[in-house]
């Protein structure tokens, strides 16, 4: 229910034009605004503190239509930040990302490196070092530095002091986990939507008297695709399962692993198959695919994620096929 509901709002206000607006340096204010006054921020908070209560299950669809329509600003990572603070703070209204780095020199600066949409955030929560408090931080107060990289979101966000910073006692140690899932998210439903229009424009498209679908060497590369679109997803969505309120880390690793691992090739088809049209301004293919490679390296890539769950696997003395069972 929730995600036809949000289908449907982004399908008219997440158009790839607003996209491409946005990530050229325009107000993302209608969209957000859009977005925020349904009420979807809420969506894992518990009914009694005013959210829709949703599991982690009905969540996923949700921030898997995030991602196939590349929405260029922090609404998953803010339905998570709202829940990892529920009933310890009360968060000010505006866009909240999450810092996948956290640093805090002899001096008291502090500094959050790479930060997902922090060219565009108000606020970056982060956890407090090891320690399972997390702080809440006003990027008015930062000096922003992007990556350099045209249309890119991602930056790094210095500030010389927490003295602006909120913080929150408990929900530390449940961020990395529901940063690498929700990405995982983001990606399986941006390779779905990439899979699709590879698909049709290889149905669509005519060479030599027959389109390009027919050839058999197209049928093979379109198969390769399908089968990593398939896993990505399976892997996300696996994320999710359960009870608890958040993912747990080892199932959220694997999940990131596995997409960031497919993402890679999934974008490098893509673009083979299109060809020159592909790259493009006017095509909508690049939005999507430098999305992929953008949101494979946020918060750890398979390199990053992959020698943890080796390091689990070693820890845990058992067979790989039986670990696998075991999770």
């Amino acid at each position: 229910m929730f995600a036809e509901a949000i289908d449907d709002i982004l399908k008219d206000q997440c158009t790839p034009a607003v996209v491409r607006a946005i990530q050229a340096g325009e107000s993302p204010a209608a969209l957000w605004d859009a977005i925020a006054s349904a009420g979807f921020l809420e969506l894992l908070r518990a009914e009694a503190d005013g959210g829709a209560g949703l599991s982690l299950a009905e969540l996923f669809p949700v921030l898997r239509c995030f991602g196939h329509y590349t929405v260029p600003v922090p609404l998953a990572q803010t339905i998570v930040a709202r829940a990892l603070v529920a009933s310890q703070l009360v968060l000010p209204s505006g866009m909240v990302t999450l810092a996948q780095t956290f640093h805090r020199d002899a001096s008291g600066t502090i500094s959050c490196g790479l930060t997902p949409y922090g060219m565009l955030a108000d606020y970056v929560l982060a956890r407090d070092g090891d320690s399972d408090g997390l702080l809440l931080l006003p990027c008015a107060a930062a000096k922003r530095l992007g990556t350099g990289v045209q249309n890119c979101l991602t930056a790094t966000l210095t500030w010389p002091d927490d003295s602006g910073s909120t913080r929150a006692l408990q929900g530390g140690a449940m961020l990395p986990a529901f940063a690498a899932a929700l990405h995982a998210a983001l990606l399986s439903g941006a390779m779905s939507r990439v899979f699709e229009m590879t698909l049709q424009y290889c149905n669509d498209r005519v060479q030599f008297g027959k389109s390009l679908g027919k050839f058999q060497a197209v049928q093979h590369q379109l198969s390769v695709m399908a089968e990593h679109t398939a896993a990505a997803s399976i892997a996300a969505e696996a994320a999710f399962q359960g009870a608890e309120k958040a993912p747990s880390l080892l199932t959220a690793a694997m999940a990131k692993s596995r997409t960031s691992e497919a993402a890679v090739l999934v974008a490098s088809v893509a673009h083979a198959l299109h060809g020159a049209i592909g790259v493009t301004e006017e095509y909508d293919l690049q939005l999507l695919t430098r999305s992929l490679h953008e949101w494979r390296t946020a918060h750890g890539s398979e390199a990053y994620w992959n020698t943890m769950i080796g390091q689990q696997v070693l820890a845990s003395e058992m067979s790989v096929s039986d670990f696998v069972r075991s999770v």
